[in-house]
């Protein structure tokens, strides 16, 4: 008998029962063969007799017999987090437009997990694999991504196998401070992620290059850790306010350290923005778009990032080269109402 289709069991044999022709026939027409010289009339009786029995091919089959299961495989650390979910919306949009589907795995961050969830998407037979990280960084990718091609979103290969999709940091950074000093400022703090991060890295270089192309002395004595957190944002920019020659102007490296600030700032009795401006950078939405007054925050580009994955992917997966190894990835401004 022929494939099986839904959990009836309704097969290609009972197509061409049903329809009055071979198996040969049925196969031929439901595989999408145009050379096999089936009549009109006798392809659409075929059709209409798949649609009444309600018969679906078996992908896995499928795929076996043709060596494309019109599958791609996504790991991502922890699915639910509010960025993931948007390299995934990204991603799988993206997919769908294609006439590609996204299986996606979650690897919760474990390096034993996120072995067996890539062991387990080739066991599908995926086409290709997109691997996300939550935070843009350096990564190790295990082994068997190479059996397939795979390209990484938000994050990069340290030893420079894979293809990647990143945001663009530095010119985040750099639009960031440009608004602050076209609303006036010249004494911008800026508070930091962790040193040395890769976010941290090009978000200071962005700040650096607008305050020198602004002809404003840079002031290191400016530049303080928040250590990404809200407390740590609001121990910043204390420290930062309690000066002689207090900065006019914040820029913070993530949204929840703006968050701490504006309590720091308030309890100083200073007001937003009239006394002190303020920049975020994510545009985390349960932040940024609530705080009073409404957060202007630099946006990181997920379901961007997610789309040019799928993109990129598909060159790969086409054997088509491809312009660049390293893609980064236009972070806007959102205007609000701190500046």
């Amino acid at each position: 008998m022929g494939t099986a289709g839904t959990s009836r069991g309704i097969t290609m044999g009972d197509v061409a029962t049903h329809a009055g022709v071979s198996r040969t026939a049925v196969s031929f027409v439901l595989n999408g063969r145009e050379d096999a010289g089936i009549a009109r009339d006798t392809r659409e009786r075929i059709l209409e007799s798949a649609r009444v029995l309600g018969y679906r091919p078996n992908a896995g089959a499928r795929a076996l017999a043709s060596r494309r299961s019109d599958w791609y495989g996504l790991v991502t650390e922890i699915v639910t987090a509010p960025f993931a979910v948007e390299i995934i919306k990204g991603a799988q949009d993206r997919a769908w437009a294609d006439h590609k589907f996204l299986l996606i795995a979650s690897s919760e961050g474990r390096p034993d997990i996120e072995e067996s969830a890539i062991e387990k998407l080739l066991e599908q037979r995926v086409e290709g694999l997109l691997y996300a990280a939550t935070w843009h960084r350096a990564v190790t990718i295990p082994e068997a991504a190479a059996e397939v091609p795979t390209v990484l979103v938000n994050c990069f290969d340290a030893e420079g196998r894979y293809p990647s999709i990143v945001p663009d940091e530095r010119s985040g950074g750099y639009r960031a401070t440009r608004r602050l000093i076209e609303a006036g400022h010249t004494r911008i703090g800026f508070i930091t992620l962790d040193p040395d991060i890769p976010a941290t890295v090009g978000r200071r270089e962005g700040y650096r290059q607008a305050l020198v192309e602004a002809g404003i002395d840079l002031d290191d004595d400016l530049v303080v850790s928040g250590h990404a957190t809200a407390d740590g944002g609001y121990a910043a920019a204390a420290e930062l306010l309690d000066r002689a020659d207090r900065p006019t102007a914040l820029f913070c490296g993530n949204d929840r350290m703006a968050m701490g600030a504006y309590d720091a700032i308030k309890e100083k009795g200073l007001t937003i923005p009239a006394d002190v401006a303020v920049v975020g950078f994510d545009n985390q939405e349960l932040i940024a778009a609530y705080l009073r007054p409404k957060l202007t925050t630099v946006a990181l580009p997920f379901e961007e990032m997610g789309e040019r994955g799928i993109d990129m992917l598909a060159s790969l997966t086409a054997g088509q080269p491809i312009a660049t190894r390293q893609v980064t990835v236009d972070c806007p401004l959102l205007e609000r109402s701190s500046v």
